[in-house]
């Protein structure tokens, strides 16, 4: 699921804010090995 979720911010259909929180830290970390943690801000 986070995977999926990391791949829906990456393509512009999701904000990390909305993000469930028990979630977060693994779709940061998808995100950060992806090369675009900043959209983790």
């Amino acid at each position: 699921m986070a995977t999926f979720l990391a791949y829906r911010i990456m393509s512009g259909r999701l904000t990390f804010a909305e993000v469930p929180v028990k979630l977060k830290e693994q779709v940061r970390k998808i995100l950060e090995e992806e090369g675009c943690g900043d959209l983790a801000a």
